[in-house]
């Protein structure tokens, strides 16, 4: 994800997987093209032309329906408001919480094991302490292992006001 705008009023994060998104198009051509060109030859070259085409293409297809998806979040002082936008090839999605209810932004996090090699993937999430939909909200579905985590959750963490801390205030 990266920061769209950075302003005392907005944040924007924003993520299109452009590379992921050309790359399974050109898996998917690079199945479609020879399939088609095969069934236009003739004889038996049509079903082999055809599996190809249709095996090769549809699974790149479905993968391009799992993993291209554009998330885009809106953080809005003027309105309070916290906007989650999630577009896909099945549809468009638009969550609205408060942003007076957001407490802050964190990292989740999942580690796995492989081959005697433990790796950590992160995904950042918004934390609303009020209101209606309280609870962790993901930014985006998946984890990664990549900066770009804790960059946005850095970034929400900055542009959130200071919380004000009553030092007089004493906890056991």
């Amino acid at each position: 994800m990266k920061i769209r705008r950075n302003t005392p009023d907005q944040l924007i994060l924003a993520d299109t997987p452009w590379f992921i998104g050309i790359m399974l198009i050109i898996f998917i051509m690079a199945f479609v093209g020879p399939g088609i060109l095969l069934m236009s030859t003739g004889g038996e070259n049509i079903w082999f032309g055809l599996i190809f085409a249709l095996g090769g293409g549809g699974l790149g297809f479905g993968a391009f329906c799992v993993f291209v998806r554009r998330v885009q979040v809106i953080l809005d002082r003027n309105k309070d408001s916290v906007l989650i936008r999630r577009q896909s090839v099945f549809g468009y999605q638009a969550v609205e919480h408060k942003l007076s209810n957001l407490s802050h932004a964190e990292l989740e996090s999942t580690t796995s094991t492989r081959e005697g090699r433990t790796s950590t993937l992160y995904r950042p999430v918004l934390v609303l302490d009020n209101g209606i939909s309280a609870g962790r909200h993901p930014i985006v579905e998946v984890f990664t292992n990549g900066s770009g985590s804790h960059r946005m959750v850095s970034a929400v963490n900055d542009w959130l006001p200071a919380r004000v801390v009553d030092s007089d205030t004493q906890s056991a």
